[in-house]
């Protein structure tokens, strides 16, 4: 694993890590993602899981963050209920509040059905866990997912955030996305910030979390503190 920092641009506190998958010794997590198939896909989530929160509590990342965040695969739950058994017993294993996780939804992964997509995220939420829709604006459902359940955060695709300073037609989206959750109680992340221009973009848009290499690179192993730029902090 390794993991990312979101910062609060109004505080300059670090609101959550990103547990990323790699490889053993650091390979992307294309290398490693690429193996995944039917056969593994249960393995492989519950093994990422348990990982992600063995190593964040080795690092004692609750001093550091308030939040840490998961990666999960829709497809591989069947059942919320039996599929966060094993997330369950480690975080009580390792001492961890389950109460500061949140699991993000990758919004690439095509889900054949939506109704069990909303049961997982609805059962989460029961259990005390923060959900997020990752990589916003990419993937195969749009605002649909939106429409049949809400997250407690939307994490912004990065491509919406690139250049988003110089782009009239991306701030004029990503503005219209942060109406939408204002009005519905849904929190939004910038990620893939990668310039002070883009971040103060965010900012003017009222978007305060964000992530990205301007912050701090993943770190392997590692919790990298971010830098936060000389620029004045979101309002």
């Amino acid at each position: 694993m390794a993991f990312q920092p979101i910062v609060n641009r109004a505080t300059s506190a670090v609101f959550a890590y990103e547990a990323l998958v790699r490889g053993p010794v650091g390979e992307g997590a294309g290398s490693v993602l690429g193996t995944v198939d039917d056969t593994n896909r249960y393995a492989f989530d519950q093994a990422a899981r348990v990982r992600a929160l063995e190593l964040a509590a080795q690092l004692d990342l609750p001093r550091k963050a308030s939040n840490l965040s998961i990666n999960f695969l829709p497809n591989a739950v069947y059942r919320p209920e039996a599929c966060i058994r094993t997330t369950l017993e480690t975080a009580s294993r390792v001492d961890y509040p389950i109460d500061s996780l949140i699991f993000e939804l990758t919004e690439g992964e095509a889900v054949a059905d939506a109704g069990h997509l909303t049961r997982i995220v609805e059962s989460y939420r029961k259990m005390g866990f923060k959900t997020a829709i990752d990589d916003f604006g990419a993937g195969y459902s749009g605002l649909n997912l939106l429409a049949r359940f809400q997250p407690d955060i939307v994490k912004l695709d990065m491509e919406l955030v690139r250049d988003i300073d110089r782009e009239r037609v991306k701030r004029v989206i990503v503005s219209g996305i942060m109406h939408i959750c204002d009005d519905l109680g849904i929190t939004v992340i910038g990620e893939g910030v990668e310039t002070v221009g883009e971040s103060a973009a965010l900012c003017d848009l009222g978007i305060a979390l964000q992530q990205g290499y301007l912050f701090a690179r993943p770190g392997f192993e590692t919790l990298p503190d971010p830098v936060m730029p000389a620029e004045p902090a979101c309002a």
